[in-house]
């Protein structure tokens, strides 16, 4: 079992855990804002275990239905994490407005506070272990999982305020208050989840900084050998794998062989750069040169 697996099952027993710390803080007071809290924690486990689901398809091998492999499955689980994010949302909102028309004092608030605090604090340790560790293997929904847990750290301590601006005041009225808040945070955050996801189930082209690196080592390399011009450069990311196409232009009397051989060196150079790059080159002669995006070589 590799990192990332271990990651995504590690996320599933911490989520489990936090979950029942924040339903005992909020059994404890009766606080709408940390019913908002602890509901927001059953989300997370719920798209935990999305992820996992995800993993596992996305690591199949390609076949003869899914050639280009299946690791766009980790973006389905983003895309699953971003709608039940705001379905909680919508609940929380429900509640809150109850809330408002009923407000009522709550039950023990320093015990719920403190047992809260402490599931906030696991909460925000996980989380940055899942984002760097999902930067790190490019895993999109281990770093959706891990920003969605960051974004229900600040709403606990948004609720461990207003709880406590609550107690002191008496004004039980901010106890739903901060619960609307709190779901308006949800809100945001979810569009933010569903919206990185889209852009990879679009093909979206990968960054500006990592489409410099190709171009610069696609430059590196190509001036060595007998390439006068790359252009129509093309890109995708799937999960893990990033995808690479584009034409070099050769002097026509170029072998196939001579050719060849500076593909391979341009695809290996690109794999050290990108280890899970997947790399197309179109050869084409010196007068079929194109005009889209070129960069000349020699």
């Amino acid at each position: 079992m590799d990192r990332v697996m271990r990651l995504a099952i590690g996320s599933v027993l911490v989520g489990l855990f936090v979950m029942a710390l924040k339903l005992v803080a909020w059994q404890v007071t009766g606080s709408l804002a940390l019913m908002s809290d602890a509901l927001e924690s059953l989300v997370n486990l719920a798209t935990a275990l999305a992820v996992i689901v995800a993993l596992r398809v996305a690591r199949r091998p390609a076949d003869d239905n899914h050639p280009y492999g299946h690791h766009k499955a980790e973006f389905f689980s983003a895309v699953l994490e971003g709608v039940l994010i705001v379905l909680a949302a919508l609940f929380i909102l429900r509640e809150a407005w109850g809330g408002f028309f009923a407000p009522r004092a709550m039950d023990a608030p320093i015990l719920g506070m403190a047992i809260s605090a402490s599931a906030g604090a696991i909460n925000g340790v996980w989380a940055l272990l899942l984002i760097r560790g999902g930067r790190a293997h490019r895993s999109p929904a281990l770093v959706a999982d891990g920003k969605h847990l960051m974004t229900d750290v600040v709403s606990s301590v948004g609720v461990l305020i207003g709880v406590a601006l609550a107690v002191l005041t008496g004004w039980w009225i901010l106890d739903p208050l901060m619960a609307v808040l709190v779901a308006l945070n949800i809100l945001w955050s979810g569009w933010g989840v569903i919206r990185g996801s889209l852009s990879g189930l679009m093909d979206e082209a990968v960054p500006d900084a990592e489409q410099a690196t190709i171009r610069a080592v696609i430059a590196e390399v190509a001036r060595d050998g007998v390439a006068i011009e790359m252009h129509d450069l093309r890109t995708r990311h799937a999960g893990p794998v990033t995808f690479i196409d584009f034409h070099l232009v050769v002097p026509g009397q170029t072998t196939v062989e001579t050719a060849h051989a500076l593909c391979d060196r341009i695809e290996a150079a690109l794999h050290d750069a990108l280890p899970d790059a997947r790399v197309t080159i179109h050869v084409e002669p010196e007068h079929e040169a194109g005009d889209s995006g070129h960069m000349r070589l020699s």
